[in-house]
C-alpha cells in the first residue's frame, strides 16, 4: 500500500472509531486513595475473590467446565445471537440483581463525595469511568476470569494472546440527560455490556452491521436490554442507543483492548472499506460522521453543525446512488425511503 492510501487508511481507521475512550490511561491513584476508606460495599472492589458470588451460577458452571475439560457445549447453550452479519452479537445471563443494586449503591454513593468524575467516553455526557475509583484491579480479574474466555470462544481474533488492558464505565440514561447515543463503534476490540437497571422503557439498542464491510449502515436487529443480562459484541460493530422512554437505564461497559490484534493484519480497522452495495438504512446513519444524514433524515435539534462534517463512507466506498442522495440534499430534499427495503428505480 503507498504510503499516502496507508496514512488516509489510518486517518480512516481512527475517525470510524466514533465513541472514543476519554483516554486510556491509568487511574488517579490519589482519587482512588481517597475514595478507598469511603467505599459503601468494599466487596465489589475486592480483585482477590473477584464477583464470583455475583455472577451468574450457570456461566461459573460452564467457564469450570470450559477450563476443566475444554467441553464448550454448556456456554455455548448460555448464549443466544441478538445480531448476525459478518460477525455475530450475543447476550448471556451475567450477574445477579443484588449485584445490580448494590452497584448502583456504590455509584450513588461516590455522587455525594465531591470527588472528580470523569464523563465515560466522547459521546456519553452521564455516567462515570468505575476504573477511576478503584474498580480497575477487580474488572481486570473479571477480564481474564470472564471476558476473555467468552471472547476466545467467540472472536478468536480479537482476544488471540490475551487482551491488554480495558476501559471499563457506566453510562446513564433518562429523559432529562441524555436520553440516547448517536450510531457508533468503539474503541474496543470486544465490547461487554452489562445492563444494571433501574426500571425503564424503551432504550433499547440499534445494531447494524460491521465497521469497514459492505452492510455496515444496513440494520440487523433490536436488542432490548434486561437487567442482569449481557450482550457481548465486536468494537466495530456499529451500533447506536435509541431513545429512553421512561425511567433510568445504567449500564456498566468494558471495552477490551488487545494490542497484538491491533497491531495485525486481521484489525477490521487496518483493511481498506468495500463499497456499500446499496443506500443506509436510515436506522443506521449517524449525524455525526455520515456525510450522506441530511439526505435522508432531519438532523437532530441543535445538531445542524455536523451538516457537511461527516467522512462516512469514503469516496470510494460510495454506494452507486450516492449523487443523487447529493443532489437531493442540494435542493433541500429527502431521499425517499421504506423501512421493508429500497426500491431503487421507483424511489432514487
Amino acid at each position: 500500500m503507498p504510503a499516502a492510501m496507508a496514512a488516509l487508511a489510518k486517518r480512516l481507521a481512527i475517525c470510524a472509531t466514533l465513541a472514543l475512550a476519554t483516554a486510556a490511561r491509568p487511574p488517579d491513584t490519589s482519587v482512588v486513595a481517597r475514595y478507598r476508606p469511603l467505599r459503601k460495599h468494599p466487596a465489589l472492589f475486592d480483585a482477590n475473590n473477584g464477583w464470583t458470588q455475583w455472577l451468574d451460577p450457570s456461566l461459573m458452571s460452564a467457564l469450570a467446565e470450559l477450563q476443566s475439560t475444554g467441553n464448550t457445549t454448556r456456554l455455548l447453550s448460555l448464549l443466544r445471537v441478538e445480531a448476525s452479519g459478518h460477525s455475530q452479537a450475543y447476550s448471556l445471563p451475567f450477574v445477579s440483581e443484588a449485584f445490580c443494586d448494590l452497584f448502583l449503591e456504590e455509584l450513588d454513593h461516590y455522587h455525594t463525595t465531591g470527588l472528580p468524575i470523569s464523563r465515560p467516553n466522547s459521546m456519553n455526557n452521564y455516567g462515570i469511568i468505575v476504573n477511576d475509583i478503584g474498580m480497575k484491579p477487580v474488572l481486570t480479574w473479571l477480564q481474564r476470569t470472564v471476558l476473555h474466555p467468552l471472547a476466545e470462544l467467540l472472536y478468536p481474533a480479537q482476544a488471540r494472546g490475551g487482551f491488554t488492558d480495558h476501559h471499563s464505565f457506566m453510562v446513564q440514561y433518562r429523559s432529562d440527560q441524555d436520553q440516547g447515543l448517536d450510531m457508533h463503534t468503539d474503541d474496543s476490540d470486544v465490547t461487554v455490556n452489562i445492563c444494571l437497571g433501574r426500571n425503564f422503557t424503551g432504550a433499547t439498542l440499534t445494531v447494524c452491521g460491521d465497521n469497514h464491510m459492505p452492510d455496515h449502515r444496513q440494520y440487523h436487529a433490536t436488542y432490548h436490554h434486561v437487567r442482569g443480562r449481557a450482550l457481548i459484541h465486536l468494537g466495530s460493530r456499529r451500533h447506536g442507543a435509541d431513545d429512553i422512554l421512561a425511567g433510568e437505564r445504567n449500564n456498566l461497559i468494558v471495552w477490551n483492548h488487545n494490542q497484538k490484534y491491533r497491531d495485525s493484519t486481521e484489525n477490521v480497522n487496518n483493511l481498506p472499506f468495500y463499497p456499500e452495495q446499496a443506500p443506509p438504512d436510515p436506522r443506521c446513519l449517524s449525524y455525526t460522521h455520515d456525510r450522506d444524514f441530511g439526505g435522508f433524515l432531519d438532523y437532530p435539534p441543535g445538531k445542524a453543525e455536523f451538516r457537511s462534517k461527516g467522512w462516512c463512507p469514503p469516496e470510494k466506498a460510495c454506494y452507486a446512488q450516492m449523487d443523487r442522495v447529493f443532489s437531493n440534499i442540494d435542493y433541500g430534499l429527502k431521499t425517499d425511503f421504506t423501512l421493508k427495503g429500497w426500491d431503487l428505480k421507483s424511489e432514487l
